[in-house]
């Protein structure tokens, strides 16, 4: 039984760290159009406790490319040149990480699942 909870909290530690890079690339997206604003990253770690293959998120980074130089004298934070710092987020990658973390945490999910029903009938077989 050991093996199912194992498993299981594989697939739970994948699905918590999904959802902490959903929630990220949902702040990225959401504050793409704050000036000054620098897309954050995280990354996984293979938790040193607990079942061997389970990961955990680890230190949330923040991504050193350059802030877009913006044109708008009239905006409040402009420059004497008229040019003001953007954010450096850029749409299209965070769309594709959110439907990647999206397609992991569903699969992990799935897995959880399988691993639920498997021990579920595994427990029928012993009663019998």
């Amino acid at each position: 039984m050991s093996d199912f909870l194992d498993a299981l909290s594989i697939t739970s530690s994948g699905l918590r760290a999904q959802a902490a890079r959903l929630r990220h690339v949902s702040e990225n997206i959401a504050n793409a159009d704050t000036p000054g604003y620098r897309r954050k990253t995280v990354s996984f770690e293979q938790e040193l406790s607990g079942a061997e293959g389970a990961v955990s998120t680890g230190r949330v980074n923040l991504d050193s490319s350059e802030l877009e130089r913006i044109y708008d004298p009239s905006h409040p934070m402009a420059d004497e040149t008229g040019h003001f710092d953007g954010s450096n987020v850029n749409l299209i990658i965070e769309i594709a990480d959110a439907r990647e973390a999206q397609r992991s945490y569903e699969a992990n999910l799935k897995m959880f699942e399988q691993t639920k029903r498997m021990s579920s009938s595994l427990l029928e077989l012993l009663r019998k």
